[in-house]
């Protein structure tokens, strides 16, 4: 749950994302601006993602990754911009391998090449929202998985 006016703060959702790592990108801005997410362990929450699309779907596989990029590039301050981007690479590279070798490389391809053609609008964004961090990277990294694999297997048992 976030405050109305923090959002506000932020601009809110970024309408580009449509679905799919729009949250992770609000998320992402609030914490450069110096807002916290708290870690609740006993708190329950059910989420379906992908409940009405599918997991596998064209659609979710097309918004999941073309928007994966964007809020990598969007949001990373650029030490960790730059350290990261050989793993976003590969993790980028394995998706095109494996979601070719089941039957959705269209699918998958056009993903990572909207996702290249839109870079311009997002650098553009980048800019405003590095400048205007008030977070430091050293903090950044300290709440992020340690893990390079972990992002992309939590919740996939």
């Amino acid at each position: 749950m976030y405050r109305r006016d923090i959002i506000l703060d932020v601009g809110g959702f970024d309408e580009r994302f449509f679905c799919y790592f729009e949250d992770v990108d609000l998320a992402f801005r609030l914490r450069l601006l110096g807002h916290r997410c708290l870690y609740v362990p006993d708190a329950k929450v059910e989420h379906f993602g992908s409940a009405i699309a599918g997991r596998q779907s064209d659609f979710s596989v097309y918004y999941g990754h073309r928007n994966m990029v964007w809020a990598y590039v969007k949001n990373m301050p650029s030490n960790l911009l730059w350290l990261g981007l050989p793993q976003h690479i590969l993790v980028n590279l394995a998706a095109l391998i494996w979601f070719s070798l089941t039957g959705q490389a269209g699918t998958i391809f056009k993903a990572k090449r909207d996702a290249l053609l839109g870079l311009r609008k997002t650098i553009a964004q980048r800019k405003s929202i590095q400048k205007n961090s008030r977070v430091s990277s050293k903090k950044i990294k300290k709440v992020m998985a340690t893990f390079w694999l972990l992002p992309y297997l939590k919740n996939r048992a």
